[in-house]
């Protein structure tokens, strides 16, 4: 596959979940990766992981958890006829990240092998996914407890060496959420953290696979979306709710964050109550 052979991908808000059984010939490419995780568990027959030191093959029964900006190349393992996966792209709420450190190969990629029957993990993220095409009130509520289930569950497998999040990473992290409708800068956000604007884009980016202006602009539109489903107030409303001065701008940015106009993703969601559109 060549470079201009990319894989499109919309990044997600929240949660996307898919239950596949690809040929041979399957393949995935990424090479900047995406703006949110994923999550792939080999169910049956393998599959590879590009990274750069190499390739990694799945069994059947290992996780592989690719955080934002790792580059994608993953496919049908050269030997292998099928490889059957469940995968998620998700969002992760901040009090996630300490459970996805995750033993690292070369390129950011994270495996987990968990010893034992593996039977109620499997059917916990068959769960997830589950719960999110079901179509019920609050399906994706629904999933995401289920995949925050499953990420605590398979932190029990997980070696402690790999040690929780830098306590200044995890206090940038609230000061964030916390002023979300405010004008706030990296300067603002590493005085907070103790620590100096570059060292802090260090640290963020190596614990959290992302800059902290994208965590940030991450969270604030998580939250637009949240306020498009359950309320009625005009866009102009939920820019300014999110920190976002130009309604233009913001839905410039929800846009490409989504693939949807404020105003379909509302429609979309099933939330819309007959509000009048204003976006100025």
């Amino acid at each position: 596959m060549k470079a201009t052979d990319e894989t499109p991908h919309d990044d997600v808000l929240r949660l996307l979940t898919g239950h596949f059984d690809q040929a041979a010939g399957y393949r995935a490419y990424r090479p900047k990766g995406v703006g949110d995780w994923l999550l792939v568990l080999t169910l049956s027959g393998g599959g590879r992981f590009g990274h750069l030191g190499g390739s990694f093959r799945t069994a059947p029964g290992d996780w592989v958890l690719l955080p934002p900006g790792t580059p994608h190349d993953n496919g049908v393992a050269d030997d292998a006829e099928r490889w059957e996966l469940v995968w998620a792209h998700f969002q992760p709420r901040a009090d996630w990240h300490d459970w996805l450190r995750w033993p690292r190969l070369d390129g950011g990629l994270r495996v987990l092998r968990p010893e034992g029957d593996q039977g109620p993990l499997v059917a916990q993220f068959l769960q997830v996914h589950d719960l999110l095409g079901s179509g019920q009130r609050r399906a994706e509520a629904l999933a995401m407890n289920a995949l925050e289930a499953l990420l605590l569950q398979c932190d029990m497998h997980n070696s402690p060496e790999t040690g929780d999040l830098d306590r200044r990473v995890r206090r940038a992290m609230a000061f964030m959420e916390a002023h979300l409708s405010k004008r706030v800068s990296v300067e603002d956000v590493s005085r907070e953290a103790g620590l100096s604007p570059s060292r802090l884009s260090h640290l963020f980016r190596s614990e959290t696979g992302q800059s902290v202006q994208g965590y940030l602009e991450g969270v604030r539109l998580r939250r637009a979306g949240d306020l498009l489903r359950r309320t009625s107030f005009p866009i102009k409303q939920i820019a300014a709710e999110v920190g976002f001065d130009s309604p233009f701008y913001f839905s410039r940015r929800f846009s490409r964050a989504t693939g949807y106009s404020p105003q379909t993703f509302r429609r979309w969601s099933g939330q819309s109550r007959g509000v009048a559109e204003q976006d100025s």
